[in-house]
């Protein structure tokens, strides 16, 4: 397949999208690390420590709101960065690590938004997560099963805040700048290794 240069700018493209998806992982991670300070993981207690946080803690307000946004933004560049690969041409088998990786992250990232649904324990986000749950509970064979391991059985209470922060915190974020960084390895092997062809096809 001819590599034309509209191809070449989206691959180029696509590692800069990497990039700054890296870089915004890193900044919601180290974010996140300077909320958790303060954040206490229980319900009722999650409203007001946030609340203090954004009135009371020196700059607090600055780094829940750069940690929301960053969450908010590595989902959308995860999805243009998909798009672009795709337009780019970059579908063959050669970039099956690019493929795979940035797809999991998108959903890794996704899964991570919304797993800090409930944690902020406001109206918005506790009713959402009521909805949720009750979807997954109709879920067949496994539902209930992931309803009870995410609500920690029964009501939405503490429980469910403390299940939630420890699969949002020490599984889906460490998981999700692995993926990151693999992504963006990859894309950058790639082009690694296509430089020389392309050049060589030049010349010829």
């Amino acid at each position: 397949m001819q590599t034309t240069q509209f191809d070449r700018i989206l691959r180029r493209l696509a590692t800069i999208l990497s990039v700054v998806v890296l870089t915004l992982c890193l900044i919601y991670t180290s974010t996140g690390v300077l909320l958790s300070f303060y954040y206490a993981p229980t319900a009722g207690g999650a409203y007001q420590s946030l609340k203090m946080i954004n009135t009371q803690v020196p700059y607090g307000w600055l780094f829940h709101r750069a940690h929301d946004i960053a969450g908010n933004a590595v989902i959308a560049l995860a999805l243009i960065d998909i798009v672009v690969m795709f337009l780019g041409r970059q579908f063959r088998q050669s970039w099956l690590t690019a493929w795979i990786s940035g797809i999991l992250f998108t959903l890794s990232a996704i899964a991570l938004n919304w797993t800090a649904m409930l944690l902020s324990w406001d109206q918005e986000g506790y009713w959402r997560f009521n909805i949720e749950l009750r979807n997954i509970e109709a879920i067949p064979l496994i539902g209930e099963q992931l309803r009870d391991i995410l609500a920690g059985g029964g009501a939405i209470s503490t429980v469910t805040v403390q299940h939630l922060y420890a699969i949002h915190s020490y599984i889906i974020l460490p998981a999700v700048i692995i993926l990151a960084v693999v992504h963006l390895s990859a894309l950058l092997w790639q082009e690694k290794e296509i430089q020389p062809l392309e050049t060589s096809l030049a010349e010829s």
